[in-house]
């Protein structure tokens, strides 16, 4: 859980960075893109043709909430 204090905690982040390992959501690349299809995770922000981020506060809110939910 340490590495969640080192996530940003506003700007764009990369899906490199939200996935683990390096990132605090522990799900697949198709599990991530299925999540947004669904509307569990956030949508993404096109910046270019091969770029797409997400705003550092609704992934921080994602799993922050999930954290909360495990805890009780």
């Amino acid at each position: 859980m340490s590495h969640h204090s080192d996530f940003p905690s506003t700007g764009f982040v990369r899906l490199s960075q939200i996935l683990a390992p390096t990132g605090p959501i522990p799900v697949s690349k198709s599990t991530w893109w299925q999540g947004v299809k669904d509307g569990r995770f956030p949508q993404p922000r096109k910046l270019g043709p091969r770029t797409t981020v997400w705003r550092a506060e609704d992934i921080r809110a994602l799993f922050e909430d999930r954290a909360d939910g495990e805890a009780s």
